[in-house]
């Protein structure tokens, strides 16, 4: 593997550790990717800095590298947002049962779809996420913050 695109469909199978079938690609955390002999440069944008699981997502990485030298670095300077997610990443958001970021007052219930939703608190179990919940199907769920 020498271009970036076929870097980028390496890292496709990385999953975020808290979400299965959301890769880091379509959650926006790659940046930029080169090669300079050898070794793949991969800059990775965390979502909120005091992430816990950046680590895990580096071993990850390097693990999908197959054994190829990998220089990761954290970009700082970039902040993270949320239109960053691409419509991939949203869609499995969604069937994974958490509402993507919008800018819009009405939030959708991710399980019936419905807007008839109420948002019970702004800490969810990420930095990134708040909870809502569903007066039709009754469920509780989490909603991906706009930052």
């Amino acid at each position: 593997m020498t271009s970036k695109d076929q870097i980028i469909e390496v890292l496709r199978q990385v999953m975020d550790p808290e979400i299965p079938g959301l890769s880091i690609v379509d959650l926006g955390m790659v940046g930029d990717v080169s090669v300079e002999g050898d070794t793949v440069h991969i800059d990775l944008i965390p979502t909120f800095l005091g992430c816990p699981a950046l680590d895990f997502i580096g071993r990850n990485v390097e693990k999908a590298m197959a054994g190829r030298p990998v220089a990761i670095r954290w970009v700082h300077d970039q902040p993270w947002s949320s239109s960053m997610i691409s419509a991939r990443g949203r869609q499995a958001l969604s069937e994974w049962g958490i509402a993507p970021p919008s800018e819009q007052s009405e939030v959708t219930c991710p399980f019936c779809g419905s807007h008839h939703t109420s948002h019970t608190s702004p800490f969810g179990p990420a930095l990134c996420r708040a909870v809502y919940y569903c007066h039709d199907c009754a469920q509780p769920f989490e909603k991906i913050k706009t930052v």
